[in-house]
């Protein structure tokens, strides 16, 4: 074999070789491809923030209480799933005819004219008139749709 005759077999084995290269580079999934998708940081971000935004949504967002203030003979009566803490003075019950208010802190359902006790979680369970009156002036906060009564 000659010079001639190993260069064109150099020549002919590269190119086969480049062949199957491109075929083999042909199959490999494209960044950003449905195969492989890629994506950015600014999408992940935007994803995150419309999956947070449907969350919030369905479960009536984070909620913050609310800092409510009544004077004595004030009422506030609270819509269903509305809760209620008691920071300061003295609060009684109003119930209806369904019952009373649920404390979750004590475990136990307060009828009309108990003492709310301070600092502790109680719950409307429905919106039927259910709530707290002031007995003093009282601090409270409050979580849900509710109304203040003069």
């Amino acid at each position: 074999m000659g010079r001639f005759s190993r260069f064109l077999m150099i020549v002919i084995a590269m190119g086969v070789f480049s062949v199957f290269a491109l075929a083999v580079r042909a199959d490999i999934a494209e960044p950003g491809s449905e195969n492989d998708p890629l994506v950015t940081k600014s999408y992940v971000d935007r994803v995150l923030t419309d999956i947070k935004d449907y969350v919030d949504s369905k479960t009536g967002g984070s909620g913050g209480l609310e800092v409510v203030y009544l004077e004595k003979g004030e009422k506030i009566i609270g819509d269903g799933g509305t809760e209620i803490v008691l920071r300061s003075g003295q609060a009684a019950v109003v119930d209806s005819i369904g019952g009373g208010i649920s404390d979750l802190t004590a475990g136990k359902d307060l009828k009309k004219g108990e003492r709310a006790l301070q600092n502790h979680l109680l719950l409307i369970p429905r919106k039927d008139g259910r709530g707290l009156v002031a007995q003093t002036d009282v601090v409270l906060m409050v979580r849900g749709n509710f109304t203040v009564v003069k």
